[in-house]
């Protein structure tokens, strides 16, 4: 996988999770040099980056809290989630609002692509026999103008911040 540094030992068909649909509407975010898509039921807004409060003793993926639109919301650096190191924020640097269930929180990334309509046949299997840390947060993989894309699993995300 040419955007893709992570692999999967194993995963359920991720297939029928978008049968039936003709489209599935992806917003596209990049990490490093890795393209990853979030299932855009799941967010809320985009916006830019802006500097959050430190909470004391949070871990270190939860850096801090913002007030967006009167909700506090915390901070989920999406790099350390997924095992990457850290970097400086640049003028591309985004904070994505997802809400899963009745969590919300706003998802720390390097810059934020597109919002696209994917067919249902551009979603793959992940690839097998790749690290388990990170293939914990894959629903599926998709292809987009030639690039491989990794969608990611916002329930598993939550159950991280859940466990750390």
């Amino acid at each position: 996988m040419n955007c893709c540094s992570f692999v999967i030992l194993a995963m359920t068909d991720t297939r029928s999770d978008f049968a039936g649909q003709t489209d599935q509407n992806i917003l596209l975010i990049r990490l490093a040099d890795e393209i990853y898509g979030l299932p855009s039921a799941y967010v809320r807004e985009v916006g830019r980056y802006r500097a959050f409060t430190p909470v004391p003793g949070a871990p270190p993926m939860i850096p801090g809290i913002i007030s967006q639109r009167g909700v506090i919301l915390p901070v989920v650096n999406l790099r350390l989630v997924l095992g990457m190191p850290t970097v400086e924020t640049t003028r591309s640097t985004r904070l994505v609002t997802v809400v899963y269930e009745e969590i919300d929180m706003a998802l720390l990334v390097d810059s934020v692509i597109d919002l696209t309509a994917l067919p249902e046949d551009a979603f793959g299997q992940p690839p097998a026999g790749l690290d388990p840390a990170r293939a914990r947060f894959l629903r599926a993989v998709a292809f987009y103008e030639d690039q491989t894309v990794a969608i990611l699993d916002v329930r598993e995300i939550v159950a991280a911040l859940r466990e750390a």
